[in-house]
């Protein structure tokens, strides 16, 4: 029998069937640098679209199962030799916690899409799982693992910006200007339903956003004064929302994000001024930072560089092109797949986890992201009074 660190990883996938976009995005992802296998799944609770699923994706009909639940308990059995080595789950947020819990319980590591649960109790209960088995648990927050956004992180830490005292993040979409949920659109149906994402806009970008802007600076959002609002009539969850923030030290800001700005498409940003500079980072630009001073020309960062290997090893280590060829937005989601299936392999064989293994979203992020989005429809609730984020 090889060992696992002799052979590729095997995955299993709980959702993603037919209309899936980002059930088709992870698995696009995890298969981009040879590290990991599909082999099985679950990618649909009705059965005609499952077996297509995996017939679409030439899977072995006895490994495409009826429930996830089976999925878990048949892959548990199987000889050490096939059964799955992590699970992947792009379900919708309602899901989350009990599939999290039960794959990780079953023996397998998990890579997940965001927001990590519905409650933070329910993630403060998931990071209890994560320590308790030992399993590798990441978070697809694909943004925060772009080459240039490790290297705006990397060089604030440095002090290359001196004393942060700024920091403002947006993200504005337009995708849901009109209440195209009302008209079958799949992706548009759970996701303004209370029920199954538990909250819309904030939990679906502004998570991205507030990860951001805390993975950049290393400061903790400590308070928001909120005013989120479901601006398409009828809606009965929040598309649009805009708060000012503090972070820890004093710092202040704002994050604000939107899912009905039209003509906007992911324009996900971040600005943060310090004592000697600015710094600059956009989705829509991704392989580029700025560093602004006052007095004298503005740098810019291009990602591939050797000078920016240099800086930030972080950034080097997911770095796949040259600076002469983009990088987009299934990279993001890859570098999540190669870290967390390095850290697989280390852990399955004994070895110490380094920073640099880890440096990638885990079930820490997924709590914060909770007590962020927790804080915002409190403060919300409250006319957008202050409301301090928790700190669990």
């Amino acid at each position: 029998m090889s060992r696992i660190d002799e052979r590729k990883l095997r995955m299993a996938m709980i959702g993603g069937g037919p209309g899936s976009g980002i059930g088709s995005i992870h698995r696009k992802a995890a298969l981009m640098d040879g590290h990991i296998d599909l082999v099985a799944g679950a990618f649909s609770t009705r059965p005609e679209k499952n077996r297509a699923q995996g017939r679409d994706l030439f899977l072995d009909p006895a490994r495409v199962y009826d429930s996830w639940k089976d999925m878990l308990t048949a892959e548990a059995a199987r000889p050490a030799d096939s059964r799955i080595d992590l699970v992947s789950i792009v379900t919708p947020n309602y899901l989350h916690f009990e599939q999290a819990t039960a794959a990780m319980n079953a023996g397998f590591h998990v890579v997940m899409d965001k927001p990590m649960t519905m409650t933070l109790d329910e993630a403060v209960q998931l990071r209890e799982t994560v320590r308790k088995t030992g399993r590798v648990f990441a978070l697809t927050h694909a943004f925060a693992t772009n080459a240039m956004v490790k290297l705006a992180r990397d060089l604030i830490a440095s002090g290359r910006i001196g004393t942060v005292r700024k920091i403002v993040v947006e993200y504005p979409q337009g995708w849901l200007y009109q209440p195209i949920e009302r008209e079958q659109h799949k992706q548009a149906g759970w996701r303004t339903d209370p029920k199954l994402a538990g909250a819309g806009c904030i939990g679906d970008i502004g998570v991205h956003a507030s990860h951001l802007a805390e993975l950049v600076t290393g400061l903790r959002l400590t308070a928001v004064a909120a005013d989120v609002a479901a601006i398409v009539e009828g809606r009965g969850i929040d598309d649009d929302f805009t708060a000012l923030a503090r972070w820890e030290g004093g710092v202040r800001g704002s994050i604000q994000a939107s899912q009905i700005s039209v003509g906007e498409g992911n324009g996900l940003a971040i600005r943060v001024y310090g004592t000697e500079a600015g710094l600059e980072w956009r989705f829509d630009n991704m392989d580029f930072l700025l560093i602004k001073h006052q007095n004298r020309p503005w740098e810019k960062w291009a990602r591939g560089t050797g000078y920016v290997a240099d800086a930030s090893p972080s950034a080097a280590q997911v770095t796949r092109c040259d600076q002469y060829h983009a990088e987009g937005y299934i990279e993001g989601f890859a570098n999540i797949y190669v870290l967390a299936a390095k850290a697989i392999r280390k852990v399955e064989t004994g070895q110490a986890l380094t920073d640099l293994d880890m440096d990638y979203p885990c079930v820490e992020d997924g709590v914060r992201g909770m007590a962020f989005i927790e804080a915002m429809l409190e403060s919300s609730r409250k006319n957008g009074d202050w409301v301090d984020v928790k700190n669990m």
